[in-house]
């Protein structure tokens, strides 16, 4: 592992780069009046998907030498995939729906799969420009970069821009839970009411797409339980860059923490807490 930590370390500023310029050419098909297909599974698929995922790509290829698994390239079998021990995950617009809808909640998402467990993370917001990442044992951080020339050009440069996560502490007896207000599951629920019983206060805080990730990993929520159905590219990289801040994400059925590179690419129920 020290060796793909190394990797991520010295290319760490192009990987950044790579995540904001997929998100400028996002940005560019946000600003016009786009069309949306629908892929065999019924979920939307524009040309912003499709250019963050040609840019990603292109670059990954060359940092590392890993394999890439994207959203939009997974028809790769398991027969192949099983003997990768490193891979980068991809979703290059995670939130489709939310770019769709025009509300700004949606993320270009990077991880990088060791063993079955992700050891890099980035998570960054077209919108506003905010950068989250994160590298197993180095913690994770955040930082805006609306430009890739803002980025810094070392590892050192770029820990000492950037704030370290969580930059928010709650108060004592305030519990947030990361939930949708409006299309609220009925296990969602019987969590919260269970929570509620546990805590003075507890708040229900909304969020878009990885972003959900993000407000665990700031201190602004507590805990977000996900009942229902995400891919391990939703998650790959939320779960390190929560993960390097000491919080946990586990399946809620073994309460063992979520596993990469299955047969199934579909994850079980979860839980960051």
């Amino acid at each position: 592992m020290e060796d793909t930590i190394l990797i991520v370390q010295n290319n760490l500023s192009q990987l950044l780069k790579l995540a904001v310029d997929a998100g400028k050419a996002i940005l560019e098909v946000y600003a016009t009046a786009f069309s949306v297909e629908l892929k065999e599974d019924r979920s939307p698929l524009t040309l912003a998907d499709k250019c963050s995922n040609e840019i990603l790509c292109n670059g990954l290829k060359n940092i590392g030498g890993f394999p890439i698994l994207s959203e939009e390239n997974k028809q790769i079998p398991f027969e192949e995939r099983k003997s990768w021990n490193q891979f980068w995950l991809v979703d290059p617009l995670d939130g489709t729906k939310e770019f769709i809808k025009r509300n700004g909640e949606f993320t270009v998402n990077v991880a990088l799969i060791e063993g079955n467990e992700p050891v890099f993370g980035i998570i960054y917001v077209p919108v506003t420009g905010q950068m989250y990442f994160a590298i197993k044992g180095h913690g994770s951080y955040t930082l805006m970069l609306t430009d890739s020339n803002s980025v810094p050009d070392s590892f050192d440069e770029i820990i000492s821009v950037s704030k370290r996560l969580p930059i928010e502490k709650r108060q004592v007896g305030e519990y947030n839970i990361v939930a949708s207000r409006s299309h609220m599951s009925p296990e969602t629920e019987a969590y919260i009411n269970v929570e509620k019983g546990k805590h003075k206060t507890v708040n229900i805080v909304s969020a878009g797409s990885s972003l959900k990730f993000c407000l665990v990993a700031e201190g602004k929520a507590d805990a977000y339980p996900r009942f229902g159905p995400t891919m391990e590219w939703d998650t790959g990289a939320g779960h390190i860059i929560v993960a390097e801040t000491g919080k946990k994400l586990v399946r809620t059925d073994t309460m063992e923490p979520l596993t990469y590179n299955k047969p199934s690419l579909l994850n079980p129920n979860f839980l960051v807490y």
